[in-house]
Parts: C-alpha cells; structure tokens; sequence
C-alpha cells in the first residue's frame, strides 16, 4: 500500500501544478498503523515533489491504542507537528457500546503521553448523543478535554448509519435508538461549555483556542483546491471533484500498471453553489454574496430571496453581505442549506 501511495503520488504530481503546501493530512484510515519508516518515505516523495510553507500544518490521524509512548517519541522526529486523536468518549460504557479498540484508560494516558512528548497542537474527537451518555457524562468528557489544555476540539453527533451492526441492533430492539432531542440539548451544551473556556465556535463541529483553527480542514470549507491520495481519497480542483476506487486490491493493482482509478465529477456552477451554501454556512465566515453572484445571477437572485425567510425567523444573520448561522440555526444547519439549495 505504502509503495502504490508513492507511486501516484508521482502520477498526480501535476493535479495542484504550481502550489505551495499549507497543509498535509494523514487520515480517513488508520495512519497510526504505519510505522515512522513508511511515514519517512511518504514525507520525503511529497517534499520532492512540492514546495511546502515552513509553519505547515501536518496531521496524523491516530487511534489512541497506537499513540505508545516509544511510538510518540519516534513521531517527534517526523515533521508530523499535530495529533488528530479519536478519543471519543472517557466512559468506559460510551466506548464498549460504540465498539471502540481504546479503553478508557487508554484514552487518558494518550493524551498525557502525547503532552509529555511535547505534542502541545493536538485535537480530539468527541461523539455526545448516544444512548449511554447522559447530560452529566457528556459534561464530564468535555471538562477532561478542558482539563487537559487541549487546543481544538472536533465534536460530532452520533449517527446510526444503515446497514451497519448497530443499525441491526436498534432495528431489533437489542439498543436504544438516538435521541435527537438529547443530542441538540448536548450540542447546546457544548457551545455554551467551550465558549466558557475560551473556544471559539469556528465551525459546526469544530472549536479552537485562538491561532488553533485547523488549516486542512478550512481550507476545504473555503473551497480550496486539494488532492487525496489513496483508496477512496477525493481531490478537488476548483472545477471538479474526482474519488479514487474505494476497494484496496484494485487501487493497488491499478496503480502498479500507471493507472490512477478515479471517477470524475465536473461540477456545474448551480453545484458549485450548493456545495458553497453547504460548507460556507457552517463556518465562522459564513456565506458571502459577492461570491455567490460568481456562480450566476439565478442562484443569487434566488439566495436572496429565500435567505429572507431564514433572517426573519432568527436562524441567520447578514452583516456586510455576509450571512452566518445564530446559535439556534446552528441546530437546524443541514435544513437551512437544503432551503437555500437550487435544483441541479
């Protein structure tokens, strides 16, 4: 796997041309798998091939069973200069009841071995909303982040996806079913928690000490240009947006013969602007009329029309032509982007 990332990442070397790395991101797996050797060899390609910024941001994305102190020790000599940590919850029932690797244990001695080996930029991600977190234990896995400094914090509600072993479990009554009243109480939770301790509220899911925002992930939300290497990975290049084949041994096979197995999407400009609305909206900055009237005079004759609604029932704001979700409209984003949507 590690020789077929190499190999297109040479293949793609062109897709971004001339630009100048801000960010890399290992993640969408387990990269903490790997070990510093591998991840050497992937550093020393991508520096070859492109000119990155001395203050780059660099993530590894890990499960906190892999982060063993001679491993975090052997990561301080990469340039890998941030942690993307899949704490989840500190409740040993929250963590049994998700089927997680970690113990509870576990997810507190990573952290602590991650600050001991002078990883001081470090996120985690949180699930509230799940049957076995009450309001108290939410409170509590909040307040261990809070305790332990941590600079940025990533926190999703917890969703039952189809098809999946705990879909067959609350289909057949072996689990409880998520509360959607309970997580938009925990959400409501978290925002005035977080707040209290000095986040700032830059993304629906995303909160950050000041000069921690996440560049990857903001670069995405502002609709920079990327490339995804890998099975499954997406790439975006202002134009269009094309995913890899999610199945390993054909990616591989694929590869070896100088072959990227990709499909390609070119989006129209009404797409363009649904992707805007749905990623703008979420974020700090917010969505900006003068970019939407980029994508037509359609889609912002019909913004405007519409947006007029949500300004009314005191879900958006607009300042300056620009307009973000208040506190309660951060509640209901996803509809708020559907009714801004127009038909592609």
């Amino acid at each position: 796997m590690v020789s077929a990332l190499l190999e297109e990442l040479e293949l793609q070397q062109d897709y971004l041309g001339a630009t100048t790395l801000s960010s890399i991101y290992l993640g969408g797996g387990t990269p903490s798998l790997l070990t510093v050797e591998e991840l050497d060899l992937l550093f020393k390609k991508i520096e070859s091939l492109y000119p990155i910024e001395i203050d780059a941001e660099i993530t590894l994305e890990a499960n906190p069973d892999d982060l063993s102190k001679a491993y975090l020790q052997s990561l301080r000599q990469t340039p890998i200069n941030r942690l993307s940590i899949g704490i989840q919850s500190f409740s040993e029932t929250d963590l049994r009841w998700m089927n997680r690797a970690h113990n509870a244990k576990e997810a507190n001695a990573c952290i602590e071995n991650a600050l001991e080996a002078g990883f001081d930029n470090l996120t985690v991600d949180l699930i509230y909303g799940s049957p076995h977190t009450t309001d108290a234990q939410w409170q509590a896995n909040m307040q261990r982040v809070f305790d332990y400094g941590i600079a940025h914090i990533s926190c999703y509600a917890m969703t039952v996806e189809p098809n999946t072993a705990l879909d067959h479990f609350v289909k057949n009554g072996k689990s409880k079913p998520v509360d959607e009243e309970q997580s938009a109480r925990q959400f409501e939770q978290l925002m005035t928690a977080a707040a209290e301790h000095g986040y700032e509220h830059y993304e629906i899911s995303n909160f950050a000490k000041a000069g921690y925002y996440a560049k990857h992930n903001s670069n995405y939300w502002l609709g920079k240009k990327y490339l995804g290497i890998g099975p499954s990975a997406h790439s975006f290049d202002g134009e269009s947006r094309q995913w890899n084949v999610a199945h390993n041994a054909q990616y591989m096979k694929a590869i070896e013969s100088g072959t990227i197995p990709f499909e390609l999407e070119q989006l129209t400009p009404h797409q363009r602007y649904n992707e805007y609305i749905l990623t703008s909206l979420r974020t700090i900055w917010g969505a900006d009329i003068q970019q939407i009237q980029l994508f037509g005079e359609e889609p912002k004759k019909y913004f405007l029309q519409e947006i007029k609604n949500l300004l009314n029932q005191g879900t958006v704001l607009e300042n300056n032509g620009k307009y973000t979700l208040t506190q309660q409209g951060k509640l209901l984003a996803d509809h708020i982007a559907v009714a801004l949507f127009v038909e592609v």
